[in-house]
């Protein structure tokens, strides 16, 4: 596994301020809820725009699932979380076991209540050495990871 050349990474569209929200903290309070508002109904937006293609991916994961594979969720910062929160509800909600669907968030256990700036630029933290072990099953009583899933 290569881990992206951090340089790069202040372009990506996710790591941009939004022009929309530039100024939210000078508006009333009614207008900030308005422009998360309006900001929010683009996420149903663009899910609808790519419904094929996560209808692909659900339909991946569910045949991995069913032939005894597991589903990784790795994310770094709220996206991490996120993932980490989503696998944590499976085992209640889907009543897979908690081995089968796990969330890794980079900068470890600590990074779910506080923020690890960069941490996902760090290859060699543990959550990279799991992940690549997972990878390679390291051992028998680690199942084949068969879907993996990154969380941005």
């Amino acid at each position: 596994m290569s881990t992206p050349d951090a340089s790069n990474w202040a372009s990506l569209l996710t790591e941009q301020r939004n022009p929309a929200s530039a100024n939210i903290d000078a508006v009333s309070t009614r207008e900030a809820l308005a422009i998360i508002n309006n900001q929010d109904k683009q996420v149903a937006l663009s899910v609808e725009a790519e419904i094929d293609a996560i209808a692909r991916a659900t339909d991946l994961v569910a045949e991995a699932l069913a032939a005894g594979g597991r589903l990784l969720y790795v994310g770094a910062g709220t996206s991490g979380r996120l993932g980490v929160l989503d696998a944590s509800e499976c085992p209640p909600t889907f009543g897979v076991s908690p081995e089968r669907v796990q969330g890794i968030i980079a900068g470890g256990m600590v990074a779910l209540t506080r923020s690890q700036e960069g941490a996902e630029g760090r290859s060699s933290g543990r959550g990279m050495r799991w992940v690549h072990a997972l990878m390679r099953r390291a051992s028998p009583s680690m199942p084949q990871v068969s879907s993996v899933r990154g969380a941005s």
